[in-house]
């Protein structure tokens, strides 16, 4: 039966062999914290990428595309009814916390629901919203878009709408 090697670049003396620069490693029990040392840097180098600020950033810059096109569908498609978060036909029916929870609307599955379906004056921009009477007669929204304004609008509640301008300002 032949007996397997491990290559590795662990630099200890005691793993050297004859054989050019490399060094070879025998897989038995006495590998102990010498071995530990061989994987430390290579350990070390994953946290330190996976940790670094550029592995954030990008996922924080796909959030902030994503809060902008949210930003972006609220002023297209609601700024007309609910400018700065308010709403001009039914003034209990605002995007403020304190009535989205009134109303049981202050989760963003909530929000979504109300945003594909409508409700009372509040018109369902979804792509298969149904009742046909109680849906938009404009363009209606795909998911995706439906889930970035419920995102958007469930942060601008939880903050009081500080971040949304009406077209005048």
């Amino acid at each position: 039966m032949q007996s397997v090697r491990v290559i590795s670049a662990c630099s200890s003396p005691h793993f050297l062999s004859t054989k050019g620069c490399m060094k070879e490693e025998n897989p038995l029990p006495h590998r102990g914290p010498k071995f530990l040392k061989c994987l430390a840097p290579p350990l070390m180098a994953a946290v330190i990428t996976l940790s670094s600020p550029v592995f954030s950033t990008t996922a924080a810059l796909a959030q902030l595309a994503d809060a902008q096109r949210g930003a972006a569908l609220f002023h297209k498609t609601c700024i007309g009814c609910h400018d700065g978060g308010g709403n001009i036909l039914q003034p209990g029916a605002t995007l403020f916390m304190k009535d989205l929870q009134r109303n049981g609307v202050d989760t963003e599955e909530g929000i979504y629901g109300i945003t594909y379906y409508g409700k009372g004056r509040m018109p369902g921009f979804g792509e298969k919203c149904t009742p046909r009477g109680q849906c938009t007669f404009g363009a209606r929204l795909q998911d995706e878009e439906i889930k970035l304004l419920a995102e958007f609008v469930k942060s601008q509640a939880d903050s009081g709408w500080p971040n949304v301008k009406s077209y005048g300002d």
